[in-house]
């Protein structure tokens, strides 16, 4: 039996050269090569701000209605204040002391009362002492002098002042009211005692008996 010649294995790994083209076959065109990139873009230059406007040239107005009407101007919604009232001052009452003392000692306790006042730092001038019944040393010597002199000493308000209740019109009103329930009758201090405290700018002080002066001042004494 004759033998067939075995036929040459070709791998794949070896790979013989690449087949040139053959005799009469054109060979594909090659590509072009590109050229050099034209140069960058020109960069625009700055565009022109146009200015402000004349404010001479009017704008136009709406068609048909004539020139435009300016806005009227903003209403404010807060409304007006009114000035606040002030309040009327009520006249303040003295403050009121009252001093227990039967009326042989009213007297004397008027007088502790006076050195106190001053020893506290009121000045001479602020104090008025009154009494009901004799007169206060004082006051009995210096009316020796006369009524005149006696009412300058009053009115120049420069020391303390000693009177008589039933003068009580005459004098002037001072900061401190001191009164000395050392007798009269029994309706005096009911009429000395309201008008003494109308006539204290600060303080009203009363020596006598406590039952008298309530009853006639009230108990916030």
């Amino acid at each position: 039996m004759p033998l067939i010649p075995e036929e040459p294995q070709i791998h794949e790994s070896a790979q013989g050269p690449r087949a040139t083209p053959a005799t009469g076959r054109t060979a594909p065109n090659p590509r072009p090569v590109p050229g050099p990139r034209p140069g960058p873009r020109p960069v625009p230059g700055p565009r022109a701000v146009p200015g402000p406007r004349s404010s001479a040239t009017p704008r136009p107005g709406h068609p048909g209605r004539g020139p435009a009407r300016p806005a009227p101007p903003e209403r404010s919604q807060a409304p007006a204040e009114r000035p606040a009232a002030v309040p009327q001052e009520t006249p303040a009452e003295p403050q009121l002391q009252l001093i227990p003392a039967s009326a042989d000692g009213a007297l004397d306790a008027a007088d502790e009362a006076v050195d106190l006042l001053l020893d506290s730092g009121r000045a001479p001038g602020d104090i008025l002492v009154l009494t009901t019944g004799e007169q206060h040393p004082w006051a009995a010597h210096e009316l020796s002098f006369g009524e005149n002199s006696y009412w300058e000493q009053h009115d120049t308000g420069e020391d303390v002042f000693f009177a008589d209740a039933s003068a009580l019109d005459r004098a002037k009103a001072r900061p401190v009211v001191v009164v000395a329930l050392n007798g009269g009758d029994a309706d005096s201090a009911a009429s000395v005692l309201p008008a003494a405290r109308k006539q204290a700018g600060a303080l009203l002080v009363v020596c006598g008996d406590p039952q008298r002066v309530n009853s006639v001042l009230g108990a916030g004494v």
